[in-house]
């Protein structure tokens, strides 16, 4: 599926609206944010917005799922023109730094309610962080590792993803709050400590590359999912 789904690729008016929705609820939090405010700041009525959204809610996860196609689309751009970035040590750090610059994605990562309120723990919610959120994403790439003989598969892969999807996830904390007293990067240790929780071994650029483009293979169809989600929302408008 292509992004041709999303309305706001054929109406001005629709893209006018994200971009308002999205500047309040940074701004505001979903709790300070109304459908009449929207479309005030986007200088539409509030039926056009309703011709495109038919719930606050719908807008919110709209934009949700929205930031997670632009964090993965960036990084598949970062793969697409450095396959090198595909090896752990190197994929981890780039893919944590691309998703914690991305607020909405930081804040469907930390279930942060003072941006998105209840939606936060909202099945759709959840539905689009178990698509593409950044433990998803980890879950799905070490198999592909594993299978290109870059990490060591000696202990049960299950066990192996929760090391590494605790060890992120404790990094992406430490960037939104940092350790006191340390002056160190936190996305450099994370990529010398995933070199050595997977003990990540060195490979050939013909390896790396078709890496790369599994990985990219498996981004593009967690979007495939995302944007079914899209189409499905906006056909059931």
């Amino acid at each position: 599926m292509t992004p041709e789904v999303l309305p706001e690729i054929h109406s001005e008016k629709a893209a006018r609206i994200l971009a308002a929705a999205r500047s309040l609820l940074l701004s505001r939090g979903v709790k300070g944010l109304t459908v009449a405010e929207v479309a005030q700041k986007a200088y539409v009525g509030k039926g056009t917005l309703y011709l495109f959204w038919e719930t606050k809610e719908d807008l919110i996860i709209g934009l949700v799922a929205r930031e997670i196609l632009s964090t993965t689309g960036e990084l598949i751009d970062h793969l697409d023109s450095d396959p090198a970035l595909a090896s752990p040590d190197r994929f981890c750090p780039t893919m944590v730094a691309t998703a914690r610059g991305r607020p909405l994605m930081a804040a469907l990562a930390d279930r942060d309610e003072a941006v998105l309120g209840l939606l936060a723990t909202h099945p759709r919610a959840a539905a689009l962080d178990a698509a593409l959120g950044p433990g998803a994403i980890l879950r799905g790439v070490l198999p592909v590792w594993r299978g290109a003989g870059i990490v060591g598969g000696d202990w049960d892969i299950e066990d192996q993803t929760v090391a590494l999807n605790a060890l992120a996830e404790g990094i992406m904390m430490t960037l939104t709050r940092p350790v006191v007293g340390s002056d160190a990067d936190p996305l450099q240790v994370l990529g010398r400590a995933v070199a050595i929780l997977l003990g990540v071994k060195n490979v050939d650029d013909k390896q790396l590359t078709a890496t790369a483009a599994a990985i990219i293979d498996l981004l593009n169809d967690g979007r495939n999912t995302v944007l079914t989600s899209i189409a499905g929302q906006q056909a059931a408008e």
